[in-house]
């Protein structure tokens, strides 16, 4: 293998000292004079007809900077994929949490006091909670796809053994560590500043712009330093942002700070979408899929925010990483009065591979064939069609990445032996399952097109380069992964090489920082950049003395960028057909459990994990990167219990909402293979970040059951009250 400078080699993360030694500063941290704190006013029914908002006395309302949609100076509707959310209710509640007035103050005490002395007088309406209430009562369905290489019901007949099964997964709460933040300084009818905790700079920019009726060059939007997203601070922070702006724009441009509390993070903001699955499959006797039905209904909400792409990436992780020429997808998303659904990492593909998995796994115990087995016998193979129509040009062997994870995780002998061990042990009983998966990375189809990511790069007078990117660093490792592309291709040190923090004002527009497209996209244009600042300094020896002399000479040199799409890649939108995605990462999860019968509590004690991503540029944070969607997915199987009360999380603290904890997390061992490959990503690399949440799930879903004796248990988190009604039937 070429040896590298950078690539491969586990450098040091760029934020990770001022982290460590407290001198990062987050939005919280930041201090402006005259700051007023802003809090917003919210609905407390899920659907009705404001007739009145009344201000009691106790509070000098006088000395309050107060916003009510009629203060809204533009468009009040959070632009998005569409605007139908308003950024204040107006007439119609839609969900409990609701935004419907603003206020601020100095004293942050008094107007955290003062929300208690607001009154909305609401008449009730009728409210919706679940997705078979909303089906049947003719609510919206925000968006349905369908997806087919040939009718499924001419092959059932066929079929030797046909499982049928629905398999259903409840919300998720993000959990980052810091909560929504945002400070906004806005001078009336001139222009908006934004900074904050966020994942898409241009995305709140793009919301802001018509909420204030402003071009989008008014509309300045900076990231702070970001303390974690998980898809959760990808569009919330367009409605906070534009909160915050709204009151300093009300107040005559005095800076605005909102800072949720964690109560109000998690029962106002979004989740990840619940899901029912229902899949249909016929085998033949010896495990080969002959048919495939899968019909998917996901919970929007009261707001289409990212449902749309949500459900197509649902759509498109359904039928698994299995080769099937008559498969059908039928898949929806609707609308409920629940506090809206939105992007969480994997964004739909957890909860497509979790069904699609664990009725593998299924078939497999009812065919009496192991799992591993089942899965032998239907992998994708270079050469095989996708559903879509997509061929698979890679050198994949999925076969492999399974032998390797059985052999780490000693998978046939701890089979055998849990078999035995089980036969007679009380009251606890021991598992194994697994899992194999795929992740697109990127934008689905033409997404990327539509985008047209733009990247800017300049030498510097060090002799080094900075990158200008609206890509964020959240601690997902970003400024580490596009300096070491940068620092490979410009052959200079890694410490030569600047990430500008992302500002509107400063930086194009390269896209939000989402679908595991940071590497792949983003990476390839920091490489392009690099290759032509090279060129324009005439391909150098020695880039820094040439970058050197270019500035003490020339003042600057600076070069511009844009995405173009791989020739060989073709997406039809309308008939969602063609390429889905440019390069696909694929993973084997084994997963051994422990379930407690006096308890009814499933316990994970180890997770071996063989991940495919194309080149590692830096080990040590793919590893971590990994490791932090395993114990995600760990809560998301077993912990996380997001509790509905009129469709609003009623287990707002951490108290009462359970995530694992560091002695809840199971060992976890993580090995990188590499396919023989050519993808579009910079030095053959693929994106990672959404790809490890996908395979927990289903693989400790089907090791519970292999523990309990083949009782598969349909819906998620495995809570003991689930367990214990499946060992009691």
């Amino acid at each position: 293998m070429k040896s590298f400078q950078t690539i491969g080699k586990s450098l040091q993360r760029k934020e990770g000292r001022s982290k460590i030694t407290g001198q990062a500063a987050y939005a919280d941290d930041l201090r402006f004079e005259n700051c007023l704190y802003g809090k917003t006013i919210r609905s407390t029914v899920p659907h009705g007809t404001i007739k009145a908002i009344r201000f009691k006395e106790g509070i000098p309302w006088n000395e309050f900077t107060v916003v009510l949609p009629r203060d809204i100076p533009g468009l009040n509707g959070v632009t998005l994929i569409d605007a139908s959310q308003p950024f204040l209710a107006e007439q119609e509640i839609q969900h409990v949490a609701e935004p419907i007035a603003l206020i601020a103050h100095p004293d942050k005490r008094l107007v955290e006091d003062a929300v208690r002395y607001v009154e909305v007088d609401v008449e009730e309406l009728p409210a919706v909670f679940t997705m078979e209430e909303a089906l049947q009562g003719g609510y919206p369905i925000f968006k349905s796809y369908s997806v087919e290489n040939g009718d499924p019901s001419e092959k059932f007949p066929e079929a030797a053994v046909i499982v049928e099964e629905t398999w259903r997964t409840g919300a998720q709460e993000h959990v980052y560590i810091e909560p929504q933040a945002i400070i906004a300084t806005s001078v009336p009818g001139e222009d908006v500043t934004v900074m904050g905790s966020m994942q898409c700079p241009y995305y709140v920019q793009k919301a802001l712009a018509p909420l204030f009726g402003l071009p989008n060059a008014k509309i300045r939007v900076v990231q702070t330093e970001t303390g974690g997203g998980f898809g959760g601070k990808e569009e919330y922070p367009n409605i906070i942002g534009g909160h915050a702006a709204l009151l300093s724009w009300k107040s005559g441009g005095k800076p605005v700070k909102m800072i949720y509390s964690r109560h109000e993070d998690m029962w106002a903001t979004t989740k990840r979408h619940p899901s029912k699955i229902h899949i249909k499959a016929g085998f033949k006797r010896d495990g080969t899929l002959v048919a495939l039905d899968i019909d998917i209904t996901l919970d929007g909400g009261a707001y289409a925010t990212l449902s749309a792409v949500v459900l197509s990436r649902a759509t498109l992780h359904s039928w698994g990483p299995y080769k099937c020429d008559f498969t059908r997808v039928r898949s929806r998303v609707v609308k409920t009065n629940s506090v809206p659904y939105g992007a969480f990492r994997g964004f739909g593909a957890p909860q497509a591979i979790y069904a699609i998995e664990m009725h593998m796994n299924r078939a497999a115990h009812e065919l009496g064939i192991d799992p591993a087995e089942i899965r032998r016998r239907n992998v994708l193979r270079k050469g095989d069609r996708m559903p879509t129509g997509q061929v698979i040009h890679e050198d994949i062997d999925l076969e492999m990445l399974m032998d390797r994870a059985i052999e780490l995780s000693d998978y046939r002998r701890k089979r055998a032996e849990f078999d035995e061990f089980n036969k007679t042990s009380t009251p606890t009983r021991k598992g194994l399952g697994i899992s194999v998966f795929f992740h697109g990375s990127g934008f689905t189809g033409s997404g990327e097109v539509r985008l047209a990511s733009e990247l800017s790069m300049a030498v510097t007078k060090q002799g080094g380069v900075e990158v200008f990117t609206a890509n964020v660093e959240y601690g997902q490792g970003t400024n580490t992964i596009l300096s070491q592309i940068a620092a490979e291709t410009c052959r200079i040190p890694a410490d030569l090489v600047e990430i500008h923090q992302p500002d509107t004002a400063m930086v194009p527009n390269s896209g939000p920082t989402v679908a595991s497209r940071t590497t792949l996209v983003v990476g390839k244009l920091v490489e392009q950049a690099s290759l032509e600042l090279r060129k324009r300094l005439n391909d150098p020896e020695d880039f820094v003395a040439a970058a050197r002399e270019c500035v003490a000479r020339e003042g600057e040199l600076k070069v511009n960028v844009q995405y173009e799409p791989p020739r060989e890649i073709r997406w039809d939108d309308e008939n969602y057909r063609g390429e889905a995605y440019g390069a696909y990462a694929w993973s084997c999860d084994v997963a051994e459990v422990e379930v407690d019968l006096l308890e009814y509590m499933a316990r994970a004690k180890t997770v071996v994990s063989v991940v495919e991503c194309g080149r590692v540029i830096n080990p040590l944070l793919a590893a971590g990167q990994i490791e932090g969607g395993i114990a995600q997915g760990v809560g998301f199987a077993l912990y996380e219990n997001v509790i509905l009360e009129q469709g609003a999380m009623k287990n707002t603290q951490l108290a009462n909402y359970i995530i694992p904890t560091s002695a809840d997390t199971p060992d976890i061992a993580v090995e990188f293979v590499q396919f023989p490959l050519s993808n579009p990503g910079p030095y053959q690399a693929k994106g990672i970040g959404e790809m490890p949440i996908d395979g927990p799930a289903p693989a400790i879903g089907s090791a519970v059951a292999h523990a309990l004796g083949g009782k598969f248990i349909n819906e998620l988190p495995l809570i003991p009250e689930r367990i214990m009604r499946e060992v009691a039937e």
